[in-house]
């Protein structure tokens, strides 16, 4: 099959849906399949490993992680993509990628296929303050509603966005498929390279945690749980790997609290080895995001072998199973407290969570995941129907501007 692949956000910017999108094209194309990308041009310089077309994109002053890639250079591209004679569209995100995708898939005759990276309802009135929050989550709804309707098939990383996305009155065909990883690529960490590149002594119990800097990861409950642990292991060091727009608001709440010493904030990582040397370098993975559809970095703390301590909101709850590698805790700063200190001061139950983790973590093969993507695809197409295509309906042809991707 030949796909391509069409998405608002991609490395280098880090997030979920990057490593997704990497994950599941590379092994697709392990398994035969052609696949392609389009995706916006960043400022920074970025090797593709991805056959890719860039597209000049614009810088958003309320997101400046994000970009608004320009459609009419996506739209430009039309002639050289029906020469390519692609099987169907993948859809990543809901913003300029779902439109262009569409109208892209209109004109090529082909399928739609979306993946719901994000759930909206839970955090959209944390980006829209003036929005009362009730309002905020309809709002949330009838775009995910009408997005999802407007797609042949849609993709779904657990059951309980699954099951939101049932409730809101999606139609199309909604399939379970949550990224895999490939747990030898974190398997190579060494935790003292780590610590020695950020002057940390051997013996300092670390916690970590990983993800974009996002209201809705609800890292200062983590901050707030790791002053309780500080009480009885004040030589232990919170590291928060990542950035985000709430990265501010962070820094004022860790001054306000008194940890500046105690807490690391080291930015995003490179990820083929400077991320696995510090998951490789923690003692506990802690993790409290209320939103997640997934949660990946779960699953990578597990494959490198580190022991995690989680809430089981969401999506999160398909991923953990108590004692598998992770304890499940509540929202509850002491509680989650007590779970951290008590693999901190017992180096045999750590060891033999993380043990437990390396075994769940095959479960998640990356290789598997794709294969069942790639059945996804196949039934797709053999159930469509071609649409009408009246050429008298299409616009005039539009001259590409670049005649590869790259």
């Amino acid at each position: 099959m030949k796909i391509l692949l069409i998405s608002d956000v991609y490395f280098p910017r880090i997030n979920g849906v990057s490593t997704s999108i990497q994950t599941f094209a590379e092994e697709l194309q392990t398994l035969g399949h052609t696949v392609h990308l389009i995706a916006p041009a960043y400022p920074a310089e970025w090797e593709d490993r991805l056959p890719t077309w860039r597209i000049r994109s614009r810088y958003l002053p309320f997101d400046p992680e994000d970009r608004l890639m320009h459609g009419r250079e996506v739209k430009a591209l039309l002639p050289v993509l029906r020469d390519e004679d692609y099987d169907l569209i993948h859809i990543q995100t809901p913003f300029q990628a779902h439109y262009l995708g569409l109208w892209l898939a209109r004109r090529l005759g082909v399928p739609t296929v979306e993946t719901y990276h994000t759930f909206f309802e839970e955090y959209l009135h944390l980006y829209l303050p003036l929005l009362p929050a009730f309002m905020a989550r309809a709002a949330a709804r009838w775009f995910s509603r009408s997005q999802c309707n407007a797609v042949d098939t849609v993709v779904v990383p657990s059951g309980p966005i699954r099951s939101a996305l049932a409730a809101y009155g999606v139609r199309q065909p909604l399939t379970i498929l949550p990224t895999g990883i490939c747990p030898e690529r974190f398997a190579t960490g060494v935790g003292r390279r780590f610590r020695a590149t950020h002057g940390i002594a051997d013996e300092t119990p670390i916690l970590l945690t990983v993800g974009r800097v996002a209201f809705e990861k609800n890292i200062d409950f983590l901050v707030r749980m790791f002053r309780q642990v500080l009480v009885s292991r004040p030589d232990a060091l919170l590291i928060i790997a990542g950035e985000g727009p709430a990265l501010p608001s962070l820094q004022r709440q860790i001054s306000d609290l008194g940890l500046v010493p105690q807490v690391r904030l080291v930015g995003y990582l490179e990820r083929q080895q400077a991320l696995v040397d510090c998951y490789a370098a923690a003692d506990v993975f802690v993790f409290a995001s209320r939103t997640e559809t997934q949660g990946l970095v779960l699953l990578e703390a597990m494959a490198a072998g580190t022991a995690v301590v989680s809430t089981a909101e969401l999506g999160v709850k398909d991923v953990l199973v108590d004692g598998e590698g992770a304890l499940i805790a509540p929202e509850d700063e002491t509680v989650f407290a007590a779970k951290v200190l008590g693999l901190l001061e017992d180096a045999d139950a750590r060891l033999t969570l993380a043990a437990r983790g390396l075994a769940y973590v095959a479960k998640w093969s990356a290789p598997a995941m794709a294969g069942r993507l790639a059945t996804l695809y196949r039934t797709l197409l053999t159930k469509r129907t071609p649409p009408d295509l009246d050429p008298q309906r299409l616009p005039p042809t539009e001259s590409a501007q670049e005649a590869a991707p790259h």
